[in-house]
């Protein structure tokens, strides 16, 4: 929240990806000293045209391709008239390495550094030349991707007009390191960073407080759409009820879509759920 953000330089690479109604192209940004790399998809036409910008759920970053994770969407948006930003993330494709990553323990910072990335995707999209509509923009996430969306639209109220999460991680820092890190004996590297750096969770409850966007739901000045399978075995469906509900008692204009039968990749239904969104976006993003 206390961060100055210097999104800018937003840069158009190899063009990847053609069809009658759109095209792709590989882009760098620059961010709070880094080089972030990305995809961004851009419809025919003149413009200027809405935007979103897409944080994809988690993929190792050893694994991990420029791109990967949000193609769907990002090819539905552009499809349907909107530039679609596609953050990899620092530590991941053509993104500058932290020092943190470096060591081994890049999820050490619970992923604030990919919440920053995606603040100054936004800033540096806006500062950009291209046929985007600076005044219409918003922020798009899939299951850790969705926790993210949550940490900009808290540490950055007003910098976007709405926010859309698929299959989201919790709200709660603590239910998401108890999930994926604190159970994971391959993960013990982490567990002793954040040990040695912050305390866990039952050390020091009011650092995992502090990172919990939840925390902060009555800083959150847009609407928010969540989607979520009620099958979902990875991200339970409880979290997002859960958050909805809190987003509720703070005030703030969110809906909580369920899709029985779904699970966390969203198959059957993943173009119902775009539709969705695009009527929100629609009724918001204006």
């Amino acid at each position: 929240m206390a961060k100055e953000y210097d999104g800018r330089r937003l840069r158009l690479g190899a063009e990847v990806y053609t069809t009658s109604t759109q095209r792709q192209y590989e882009v760098t940004y620059r961010g709070g000293g880094l080089t972030i790399s990305g995809r961004i998809a851009i419809p025919e036409g003149k413009g200027p045209f809405p935007a979103i910008v897409l944080a994809h759920g988690y993929i190792d970053p050893a694994y991990y391709v420029n791109g990967q994770g949000m193609t769907r969407e990002r090819e539905w948006f552009a499809n349907n008239g909107y530039i679609a930003l596609h953050v990899d993330y620092r530590n991941h494709a053509g993104s500058d390495d932290t020092a943190l990553a470096e060591r081994g323990v890049g999820e050490a910072d619970m992923r604030m550094g990919y919440t920053e990335d995606v603040v100054n995707a936004v800033l540096a999209l806006r500062a950009w030349d291209g046929p985007v509509d600076d005044d219409r923009m918003a922020v798009g996430g899939r299951s850790m991707g969705g926790g993210v969306v949550y940490n900009v639209l808290v540490a950055q109220p007003g910098l976007v007009d709405a926010g859309v999460v698929w299959a989201p991680v919790s709200s709660d820092a603590v239910d998401n390191y108890d999930r994926w890190i604190g159970s994971d004996p391959t993960r013990s590297d982490i567990v002793a960073a954040l040990r040695r750096s912050h305390g866990l969770p039952k050390d020091d409850p009011e650092f995992w407080e502090g990172i919990s966007a939840r925390t902060y739901f009555d800083q959150i000045s847009e609407p928010v759409l969540i989607h979520h399978g009620t099958l979902d075995d990875t991200c339970p469906i409880r979290w997002s009820r859960e958050t909805a509900r809190l987003m509720e008692r703070d005030g703030v204009d969110v809906t909580l879509t369920e899709y029985p039968g779904e699970g966390h990749a969203f198959g059957p239904q993943f173009f119902a759920s775009m539709e969705r969104t695009g009527r929100f976006l629609a009724r918001h993003v204006r």
